[in-house]
């Protein structure tokens, strides 16, 4: 090959990288927007009424949480994983071990969510019943061998973005929020009891949300900056919703 066209062919390819690392910046600044906006609409709704996960507000931040939590995860299938498809509920569980009381093994144990999506969706309505969902992520990223372990390069858990992420978490600690499946059973006073009753009726809770989220739209909006919000939103929704 002639030097000038070598030259030209790295020159190309080091264009490339540049247009791919800036077309992720751009990922990571987006999904750390919405999140920002679904999070603000989880605590007005709040304000209002109690949150559950049949909140239009919650269905929305779960979502785009989960692809925040799935930006840039490494690989398809491992050894670790139950399925033979990892998700962020494979790093989760790894890195969040070692919070004192967490819920990470109860719900490991939960037999009939057998998937390792399903866990991780099931770890974030637990986490938010127990207002430690940004205590877990902090957590984890302070975890810095596992969470490279799981994540590559420009991923929004190795950059900067995952300290404002924990930040704006901070406030769900405010929001009583349950499980709709939780609401119908009795209060009990252990945990590990608790886990076990929920088992079940999250797994069919699961499986109905999965349907229901994927033809469910927003409210009509009210002012110019909601009509505006729910457009970002609507987007990235489309783009994300979980499969």
């Amino acid at each position: 090959m002639e030097p000038c066209s070598i030259q030209t062919a790295m020159a190309m390819g080091l264009s490339t990288k540049k247009a791919s690392s800036r077309n992720i910046a751009v990922e990571r600044k987006n999904l750390i927007t919405v999140c920002r906006f679904s999070v603000k609409s989880l605590l007005e709704k709040y304000t209002a009424e109690p949150i559950d996960d049949s909140s239009e507000e919650f269905i929305n931040f779960a979502a785009i949480l989960e692809q925040i939590l799935s930006h840039r995860f490494k690989g398809p299938a491992s050894w670790f994983s139950y399925d033979g498809q990892r998700s962020f509920w494979d790093f989760i569980r790894l890195a969040c071990g070692k919070v004192p009381n967490n819920c990470v093994t109860s719900i490991e144990n939960m037999e009939n969510i057998n998937t390792s999506r399903a866990k991780g969706r099931a770890w974030i309505r637990v986490a938010l019943m127990e207002k430690r969902l940004s205590e877990y992520i902090a957590t984890a990223l302070r975890d810095s061998r596992t969470t490279r372990r799981f994540y590559d390069d420009g991923a929004i858990m190795l950059r900067e973005e995952a300290t404002v992420l924990t930040g704006m978490l901070i406030g769900l600690s405010a929001i009583d929020f349950r499980a709709s499946c939780a609401n119908k059973l009795p209060f009990l006073t252990s945990p590990q009891e608790k886990y076990k009753r929920l088992e079940a009726a999250l797994k069919a809770e699961s499986e109905k949300k999965e349907l229901e989220e994927r033809g469910r739209l927003p409210e009509s909006p009210k002012t110019a900056e909601d009509i505006w919000q729910q457009s970002v939103i609507g987007d990235y929704l489309a783009r994300y919703r979980p499969t």
